[in-house]
């Protein structure tokens, strides 16, 4: 009788194989719910992207009437009240008077030759540009000075 089990080994080996796929299907359930999470993650920063870059000409209205005039009470909450939740959500406006010119987050729009400039620098901020998180949702538009 070498190829018969003892009842207790016939028993230890479908245990120990019934105990390999559940650790299997366990890990399988375990991926699958950190693919659904990172999957959800990805929609809602797109959706949150969409509907920011959606609001920048509500913001550029309220920052140019911001400008013209005194702002009255009103107008100066609504204006802090936007840029406190859509900075919650994220928006980070760039481009100063000085930041180094990089093409993939500003977009000249004149450029100035000057022979002491080392490298392009943004002399003016035409309309601010916006991002969230790592991805841009529209340029700064500036004018540049730099070296020929």
């Amino acid at each position: 009788m070498a190829g018969t089990r003892a009842p207790g080994e016939t028993v230890r080996a479908e245990l120990a194989e019934r105990t390999a796929d559940l650790q299997r299907v366990k890990a399988e359930y375990d991926n699958y719910r950190k693919r659904v999470r990172r999957d959800r993650l990805a929609v809602r920063e797109v959706a949150v992207a969409n509907v920011l870059r959606e609001l920048l000409p509500v913001l550029d209205a309220v920052e140019r009437a911001c400008a013209h005039e005194p702002p009255t009470p009103g107008l100066r909450d609504i204006a802090e009240t936007l840029d406190a939740r859509t900075g919650a959500l994220g928006l980070v406006a760039f481009g100063a008077v000085g930041d180094p010119f990089d093409p993939a987050r500003h977009e000249a729009l004149a450029h100035e030759v000057s022979a002491t400039a080392a490298r392009p620098v943004c002399t003016a901020v035409l309309r601010p540009g916006y991002r969230v998180g790592d991805q841009l949702l529209r340029p700064a538009c500036v004018e540049v000075t730099g070296p020929r």
